[in-house]
């Protein structure tokens, strides 16, 4: 087709052909021939084109002349009812069409944030292995005391517990170290002896030895009957000093208190529950003799009979140095009887119209400081941002802690195992991860404080999460006592995260999750609101010895733990499937946390 066949068509007609073989429209209707003249596209096209009769307006269109083409504008109508923009490209919609599904699909598979959706974690379950955690907390029980089965801080059963602990560390690839601190600590030197005696022959016999006729003796039975209490002080209380006992009742009225310097103070546990370190600061202050006290309320017609056995508690060492004028008593004797063993002695002294005598020998050594343990393992990330997570290996000293807290330390043990391997696997972490044990926890958190102290600097800037197992666990008998297990952390991400990876828990392994009643609960106060973290275990100092800035830290409490600091937590009781719930879930977001630095 030549310039003046193609000179014949309106501007319109040079457009729709331009368009139909996809070339620029613009310009005037010299421009547009000239642009049909260069392309390659055949001219029968043209011909197919130029021979289409126009309609009645088309031909108006088509007697404009070039000015009106090229100055006057289409009206609205002119452009509707002729083909200025050419025929629909059903292959351009169609590409459209797909692209607009694939940003679609794009958009619901990736979720993106900004876009206000959730974001998605892959929470891949950690393994757990009970009977491998089972051994773990029998091989712990087993390194307790000869004769009184804990593994009391500062004793020769907690260093051998600190080796056995980093030797396991070593085993799994951790670089394990254990750290020493020397702190304040009670040291029982030997059995004690709590006896009673009413002497024969009207008051002339002795109560022991020769010549003894007609004497009565009481022995109170050690770890059954009585225990020593934290930082109590030493006695040697024999049968013919006639110390005598002033009965304090529950222990608030402070003229009783005033009376009793000198004596042996006498107080029935109940409802008040005044603490130990209230009690002993009275009697520092007060200058008694020594302090017994009586469980009258706690666990009673539920562990041994229908008695209620007697429990070990600490005392505040800052507290009492206060109340005894800058130093420790050092010779006030502290030690708790059962309710049974109490009803004894008020029938023999405290109502007796001839008290019984006493002989109260208590060898401890409470003045000096002792070194405890805390081993440490870990495997370097790739960062200095570290996860943490703990346990307390020390017990009370009179029994083997099956529960409290030989099961915190076993799940420890099979986390660390089981991450270990997933190093191995996967390579190394971004965060650091590191499980340590402390010393030193019943008598004041003195390893975790002390570590958190030694550590400050480092934990403020990098600390990204500790996880703290004090009694996660549930009593073997669950069916009776109940089978709660509540995670509860300070830090709302934490928690979602938390509550997330349950729900994953309890799809994937719901034999075993349908057991249990998981709970959850979020203290994100601040300290001495109401819901704040509380300071009762190792993940206190996590939190508030941070130097101006609050840890975060996450923590298992199982219930069912009647036994707690008595001399009947023991294996007996153990229940390892217990500890596989609160370990998966806080060993899956430490796997989460390892490997992803955006969580």
């Amino acid at each position: 087709m030549d310039e003046s066949t193609l000179s014949k068509n309106s501007v319109a007609q040079l457009k729709e052909m331009l368009r139909a073989n996809g070339l620029p429209v613009s310009g005037n209707k010299s421009v547009l021939i000239e642009r049909l003249m260069q392309s390659n596209t055949k001219s029968g096209v043209w011909d197919e084109i130029s021979n289409v009769t126009p309609s009645s307006e088309q031909g108006n269109i088509a007697n404009l002349s070039l000015e009106e083409d090229t100055e006057t504008p289409l009206t609205f109508k002119q452009r509707m009812s002729t083909t200025v923009y050419g025929p629909i490209n059903l292959g351009a919609l169609i590409a459209i069409g797909m692209a607009l599904i694939m940003v679609t699909a794009t958009i619901l598979i990736v979720k993106p944030t900004w876009l206000g959706f959730e974001r998605e974690y892959d929470y891949e379950l950690i393994d757990f292995d009970q009977t491998v955690t089972r051994n773990f907390a029998q091989e712990l029980v087993d390194l307790g005391h000869p004769e009184w089965e804990g593994r009391m801080s500062g004793t020769v059963e907690e260093a051998n517990t600190s080796q056995y602990i980093s030797q396991k560390f070593q085993e799994m690839g951790y670089d394990a170290e254990i750290n020493e601190y020397q702190v304040p600590m009670h040291y029982i030197n030997s059995e004690p002896s709590f006896k009673l005696c009413i002497q024969g022959l009207g008051g002339l016999s002795p109560c022991e030895g020769f010549g003894a006729i007609g004497s009565q003796v009481t022995i109170f039975q050690h770890r059954s009957d009585y225990v020593i209490q934290g930082f109590s002080g030493q006695s040697e209380y024999m049968f013919n000093e006639e110390i005598s006992v002033t009965d304090l009742g529950n222990g608030s009225d402070e003229a009783l208190w005033q009376s009793a310097t000198g004596t042996l103070g006498y107080v029935r546990g109940d409802s008040s529950k005044i603490g130990n370190t209230e009690l002993y600061s009275n009697a520092a202050i007060n200058d008694l003799a020594g302090l017994i006290s009586v469980n009258k309320n706690y666990q009673c017609g539920t562990i041994e009979g229908n008695d209620c056995v007697p429990i070990f508690k600490g005392t505040n060492y800052d507290s009492l140095v206060a109340a005894n004028g800058g130093n420790i008593p050092t010779d006030i004797p502290f030690i708790s009887m059962s309710k049974d063993a109490g009803e004894i002695f008020e029938t023999m002294v405290i109502n007796a119209s001839e008290p019984a005598s006493i002989e109260l020998v208590i060898d401890v050594t409470n003045d000096q400081e002792r070194t405890i343990y805390v081993p440490c393992g870990t495997i370097q990330g790739r960062t200095s941002e570290v996860v943490i997570a703990g346990a307390h290996h020390d017990t009370v000293y009179q029994a083997q802690g099956a529960v409290d807290d030989s099961s915190g330390t076993a799940s420890v043990l099979e986390m660390a195992r089981q991450m270990s391997e997933i190093v191995n696997e996967t390579g190394t972490p971004e965060r650091t991860i590191r499980f340590c044990t402390w010393g030193g926890e019943e008598e004041g958190l003195w390893g975790s404080r002390a570590y958190v102290a030694q550590m400050q600097s480092s934990l403020r800037d990098n600390l990204r999460l500790y996880i703290n197992f004090d009694m996660n666990h549930v009593d073997a008998d669950f069916a009776n006592r109940g089978n709660s297990l509540t995670l509860f952390t300070n830090n709302e991400e934490d928690y979602d995260h938390i509550v997330r990876i349950t729900d994953v828990y309890k799809q994937e392994r719901s034999e075993l999750a349908d057991k249990y009643d998981i709970r959850f609960n979020l203290l994100n106060g601040a300290q001495g609101e109401e819901n704040q973290m509380p300071c009762n275990s190792d993940h206190c100092p996590f939190v508030y010895d941070l130097g101006g800035k609050d840890g975060r830290a996450a923590v298992c409490y199982g219930s069912g733990s009647w036994e707690y600091h008595t001399y009947l937590d023991t294996m007996d009781r153990f229940n390892e499937e217990s500890l596989a719930i609160s370990t998966t879930i806080y060993g899956t977001y430490m796997r989460l946390l390892a490997y992803d630095l955006s969580v």
